[in-house]
């Protein structure tokens, strides 16, 4: 099902190499269901929304071929990464940050040194230096610094997710945005990265640790899902170690009505992971600011991307807005 959403996503609806389904009935959807979902997603400030259903196109709706800022998204890009190459022995997860040299501009303390890798890629360092490139809600949960030691408790912090950068990049020589493109993009057949105009570094005047914002598609997030799904295969390539997937997606911390949280990913907890819907047992999503959604359904053997126009000002999809959109889409599945 090829279609537009309103006037914000009328430009756009091509799924590009993804293969398709040629009625969503062929995979045990229902048409009606799906029609049902765009005219909800429709109303909203949705700029795009894709459904893959065991490998193929189910729906796609709006400017699916269109790179927008995947916002927090880029932290669950990053731990697929660092999997590959803990797994080859470059990153140690149980290396201090005393042992790594990693600092900031106010000085870390010895017990914030003690903070392992692990506990970053878990966000739960206790390090509550001041960093940047944070949502208002991020900046709102912030605990005051010294508040907690080292693994003691979970917080949605960007210092540990923009340090994770810096030990990337120190651990392996590489340079974040090109490894994602040789390691993870090309095996999984993206098509639209592009790393040189694609990621960048933002410098913080705050903290020696940059953000590491990523652009992409669509179709192309809908690539880094499946490869999810599929425990980090494509093309019958092992691309991301299978054990790593599956520990990424574990529920290591209690979030609240968000679920749980794993490495860097975010986890449905019984049910709870976005307001107005019960997600499937075994879900788990990547989240960006204002609306930005990577859904990974094991259970429906399917994946969701949902898109918004974040580089204008306005446009906003609350979560509890995508999870009466999600529960529609769920009344389609089969």
């Amino acid at each position: 099902m090829q279609t537009a959403l309103g006037d914000g996503g009328a430009a756009e609806a091509d799924a590009g190499s993804w293969p398709r389904w040629d009625r969503p009935e062929d995979a045990g959807w229902s048409s009606a269901g799906l029609r049902a979902a765009l005219e909800d997603a429709a109303s909203t400030d949705t700029a795009a929304l894709m459904v893959v259903a065991r490998g193929r196109v189910l729906l796609s709706a709006g400017r699916v071929a269109a790179r927008f800022n995947v916002h927090s998204i880029r932290k669950s890009l990053l731990s697929a990464l660092i999997g590959i190459h803990a797994e080859a022995g470059r990153i140690d997860l149980e290396a201090r940050l005393e042992d790594l040299g990693i600092d900031d501009q106010l000085g870390l303390t010895a017990r914030e040194k003690l903070a392992t890798v692990l506990d970053l890629l878990c966000v739960r360092s206790g390090i509550y230096h001041p960093s940047g490139y944070e949502s208002p809600w991020m900046v709102a949960i912030k605990p005051a610094r010294h508040s907690a030691g080292p693994g003691t408790a979970w917080c949605y912090n960007n210092w540990d997710f923009n340090a994770l950068g810096t030990v990337f990049r120190q651990c392996t020589g590489a340079d974040v945005f090109q490894d994602f493109a040789a390691r993870i993009a090309a095996p999984c057949g993206m098509e639209d990265f592009r790393p040189e105009q694609d990621g960048s570094y933002v410098p913080l005047p705050e903290s020696r640790h940059p953000a590491y914002p990523f652009r992409m598609t669509a179709r192309d997030l809908a690539r880094f899902g499946q490869l999810f799904l599929e425990g980090g295969r494509a093309a019958s390539r092992q691309v991301v170690p299978e054990n790593w997937v599956r520990m990424s997606v574990l529920p290591v911390s209690e979030a609240g009505h968000h679920g749980a949280y794993g490495y860097m990913w975010w986890v449905g907890r019984q049910g709870v992971m976005f307001p107005n819907v019960v997600v499937p047992e075994g879900s788990f999503a990547g989240l960006g600011t204002r609306g930005h959604v990577l859904l990974v359904l094991p259970a429906l053997q399917a994946v969701v991307v949902h898109r918004v126009d974040t580089d204008q000002p306005g446009p906003s999809v609350s979560y509890a807005r995508f999870g009466r959109l999600l529960r529609h889409l769920l009344a389609a599945a089969p």
